[in-house]
Protein backbone atom coordinates (compact mmCIF):
# COMPACT_ATOMS: atom_id res chain seq x y z
CA UNK A 1 0.00 0.00 0.00
CA UNK A 2 0.93 3.42 -0.53
CA UNK A 3 1.64 5.96 2.36
CA UNK A 4 -1.45 8.59 2.52
CA UNK A 5 0.05 12.09 2.62
CA UNK A 6 -1.76 14.35 5.06
CA UNK A 7 -0.66 18.25 4.29
CA UNK A 8 -1.78 22.11 5.75
CA UNK A 9 -1.60 21.68 9.07
CA UNK A 10 -0.48 24.41 11.43
CA UNK A 11 -0.45 27.27 13.96
CA UNK A 12 -3.61 29.48 14.44
CA UNK A 13 -5.40 31.25 16.52
CA UNK A 14 -8.64 30.16 18.54
CA UNK A 15 -11.89 31.02 16.24
CA UNK A 16 -9.71 30.68 13.17
CA UNK A 17 -9.96 28.14 10.44
CA UNK A 18 -7.58 25.93 8.29
CA UNK A 19 -8.03 22.61 5.84
CA UNK A 20 -5.72 19.95 6.10
CA UNK A 21 -5.60 17.17 3.20
CA UNK A 22 -5.09 13.39 2.80
CA UNK A 23 -3.99 12.13 -0.46
CA UNK A 24 -4.18 8.49 -1.21
CA UNK A 25 -1.67 7.48 -4.12
CA UNK A 26 -2.37 4.21 -4.39
CA UNK A 27 -5.36 2.64 -6.07
CA UNK A 28 -8.40 1.78 -4.05
CA UNK A 29 -9.73 5.29 -3.38
CA UNK A 30 -12.17 4.28 -5.04
CA UNK A 31 -14.12 1.63 -2.61
CA UNK A 32 -12.67 2.58 1.21
CA UNK A 33 -13.06 4.69 4.03
CA UNK A 34 -11.05 7.22 4.81
CA UNK A 35 -10.92 8.89 8.37
CA UNK A 36 -9.48 11.65 9.94
CA UNK A 37 -8.12 11.08 13.69
CA UNK A 38 -6.36 13.34 16.20
CA UNK A 39 -3.95 12.60 19.25
CA UNK A 40 -2.85 15.15 21.65
CA UNK A 41 -0.32 14.81 24.09
CA UNK A 42 -1.25 12.70 27.04
CA UNK A 43 -4.78 11.57 25.46
CA UNK A 44 -5.84 8.47 23.91
CA UNK A 45 -6.89 9.20 19.94
CA UNK A 46 -9.89 9.97 18.99
CA UNK A 47 -11.57 9.93 15.35
CA UNK A 48 -12.65 12.90 14.17
CA UNK A 49 -14.34 12.55 10.90
CA UNK A 50 -14.53 9.93 8.35
CA UNK A 51 -16.24 9.27 4.41
CA UNK A 52 -16.57 5.67 2.27
CA UNK A 53 -15.28 7.35 -1.22
CA UNK A 54 -17.73 4.86 -3.19
CA UNK A 55 -21.10 5.87 -1.24
CA UNK A 56 -21.18 9.76 -2.55
CA UNK A 57 -24.55 10.49 -1.47
CA UNK A 58 -24.11 9.99 1.98
CA UNK A 59 -22.68 12.32 3.91
CA UNK A 60 -19.45 12.13 6.62
CA UNK A 61 -19.89 11.07 10.05
CA UNK A 62 -18.14 13.42 12.43
CA UNK A 63 -17.41 13.22 16.31
CA UNK A 64 -20.01 14.96 18.48
CA UNK A 65 -16.68 17.42 19.50
CA UNK A 66 -16.35 18.85 15.66
CA UNK A 67 -19.92 18.87 14.41
CA UNK A 68 -20.71 21.96 13.36
CA UNK A 69 -17.11 23.25 13.28
CA UNK A 70 -16.05 20.94 10.72
CA UNK A 71 -16.36 19.78 7.51
CA UNK A 72 -15.41 16.62 4.98
CA UNK A 73 -15.11 17.53 1.13
CA UNK A 74 -13.17 15.46 -1.67
CA UNK A 75 -11.60 16.28 -4.79
CA UNK A 76 -12.15 12.81 -6.28
CA UNK A 77 -9.81 13.68 -9.67
CA UNK A 78 -7.10 14.45 -7.08
CA UNK A 79 -8.03 11.23 -5.04
CA UNK A 80 -7.47 13.67 -2.34
CA UNK A 81 -10.06 14.39 0.83
CA UNK A 82 -10.14 17.81 2.48
CA UNK A 83 -10.92 18.28 6.63
CA UNK A 84 -12.44 22.03 6.37
CA UNK A 85 -11.73 22.69 10.46
CA UNK A 86 -13.23 26.16 11.40
CA UNK A 87 -14.01 27.82 14.52
CA UNK A 88 -10.86 26.42 16.19
CA UNK A 89 -10.16 26.16 20.00
CA UNK A 90 -7.15 25.55 21.87
CA UNK A 91 -8.56 21.52 22.75
CA UNK A 92 -8.38 21.25 18.85
CA UNK A 93 -4.57 21.32 19.16
CA UNK A 94 -3.52 17.71 18.21
CA UNK A 95 -1.63 15.53 15.52
CA UNK A 96 -4.06 14.96 13.19
CA UNK A 97 -3.47 11.66 11.04
CA UNK A 98 -5.57 10.28 8.05
CA UNK A 99 -6.13 6.72 7.43
CA UNK A 100 -7.78 4.06 5.50
CA UNK A 101 -8.69 1.10 4.54
CA UNK A 102 -10.64 -0.97 2.10
CA UNK A 103 -14.50 -1.62 2.43
CA UNK A 104 -17.50 -2.51 0.10
CA UNK A 105 -19.99 -1.44 2.44
CA UNK A 106 -20.37 1.85 4.77
CA UNK A 107 -20.72 -0.08 7.65
CA UNK A 108 -17.08 -0.87 7.57
CA UNK A 109 -15.89 2.54 8.46
CA UNK A 110 -15.30 2.45 11.83
CA UNK A 111 -14.51 4.69 14.73
CA UNK A 112 -11.71 2.57 15.76
CA UNK A 113 -8.57 3.36 15.16
CA UNK A 114 -7.53 -0.75 15.10
CA UNK A 115 -10.11 -0.76 11.92
CA UNK A 116 -7.61 1.23 9.78
CA UNK A 117 -4.82 -0.58 7.71
CA UNK A 118 -2.96 2.40 6.17
CA UNK A 119 -1.58 5.58 7.75
CA UNK A 120 0.35 8.93 7.32
CA UNK A 121 2.47 10.04 9.10
CA UNK A 122 0.45 13.01 10.68
CA UNK A 123 0.26 16.61 10.63
CA UNK A 124 0.11 19.07 13.38
CA UNK A 125 -2.56 21.79 14.27
CA UNK A 126 -1.80 23.84 16.97
CA UNK A 127 -4.34 26.57 18.21
CA UNK A 128 -3.84 28.96 20.76
CA UNK A 129 -6.04 30.89 22.65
Amino acid sequence: QEPLMESGGGSVQAGASLTISCTDSGNTYSDECIAWFRQAPGKERERVAHIHTHYRTIPPSYADSVKGRFALSRDDAANTVHLQMSNLKPEDTAMYYCASRSATTITQCRTSGSHYTNWGQGTPVTVSS
